[in-house]
């Protein structure tokens, strides 16, 4: 792997020169900025954590292969790769939009992970960059939960590798500072506005709107919330995350004692208040 494609460069340029386009054309919020607060720190994520959750990526599918080697018939692997490609990748969609929902819920509802997920949610304005704003303890729960499944069962490459550019651009487009009306197409698919009340710093839009990509798992476990066409207020927490890289990293492990534990709880909204 060359260091240009291990960290991402080229594929981030083509990125912003979708998207920085898209928000301006479709402003959600037209005085935001391009250059707005914590752009820089979003970068490096993208770089840096981009670059570590790959070599991870590649680890964890290895490992998953190798035991699938031994536990699974290899009639069952040869079966599911041999579906034609398309129809793999709906079927990577629907299992790991499930783990992300499970992992993602639970990231909210446990207070120790939610201090990792917290720095994902300390943005206050919401845009394509924010997708690549995440610890990466987050990360790798995260994608362990969902695509070791993946893995596991022997989709075959040319359908995982679909999927992660299906999975990259939804992101993208999930938090970017857009408006777009998806018509009753909202009840099934994950959309920005879908999204961007799961950011919101409200308490009608707490602990809602977990799945990335199907915004049906969210409407048969009851955690669906698209009020209308309205969109949020204000994003963010009520608990002061550190605004640089190195803080925000260390910021989960540094939080102690029964204060941080009550702000934790505070922020989390357990599931029974939802």
């Amino acid at each position: 792997m060359e260091p240009m494609d291990l960290f991402g460069l080229q594929a981030l340029l083509i990125c912003a020169l979708i998207f920085v386009p898209l928000e301006h054309v479709l402003a959600l919020r037209t005085q935001q900025k391009i250059l707005r607060k914590g752009i820089g720190t979003d970068v490096i994520y993208a770089v840096v954590n981009g670059a570590f959750l790959k070599i991870c990526l590649v680890l964890m599918a290895a490992a998953a292969m190798s035991a699938s080697a031994w536990l699974i018939p290899q009639r069952i692997t040869t079966t599911v790769s041999g579906q034609a490609t398309w129809l793999q990748v709906i079927e990577i969609i629907v299992l790991a939009d499930i783990g992300v929902y499970a992992s993602h819920r639970a990231f909210h509802a446990i207070p120790a992970l939610w201090r990792f997920h917290a720095i994902h949610h300390g943005v206050e304005e919401l845009d394509w960059m924010v997708a690549f704003r995440a610890h990466p303890v987050d990360q790798i729960i995260t994608k362990a939960v969902s695509l070791l499944p993946v893995f596991f069962l022997g989709f075959s490459s040319e359908a995982i590798a679909v999927y992660f550019i299906i999975a990259t651009g939804h992101a993208l487009l999930l938090h970017a500072n857009v408006r777009m009306n998806f018509g009753p197409l909202k009840w099934l698919i994950a959309t920005p506005q879908f999204h961007h009340w799961h950011h919101a710093d409200q308490r009608d839009a707490y602990d809602k709107n977990f799945a990335s990509h199907l915004a049906i798992i969210d409407a048969l476990f009851g955690t669906f919330h698209i009020p209308g066409s309205k969109m949020p207020e204000k994003y963010g927490v009520d608990e002061p995350i550190p605004t640089d890289y190195i803080g925000q990293h260390g910021y989960p492990f540094v939080r102690g004692g029964q204060q941080g534990q009550n702000t934790a709880d505070a922020i989390v909204r357990p599931a029974t208040e939802t």
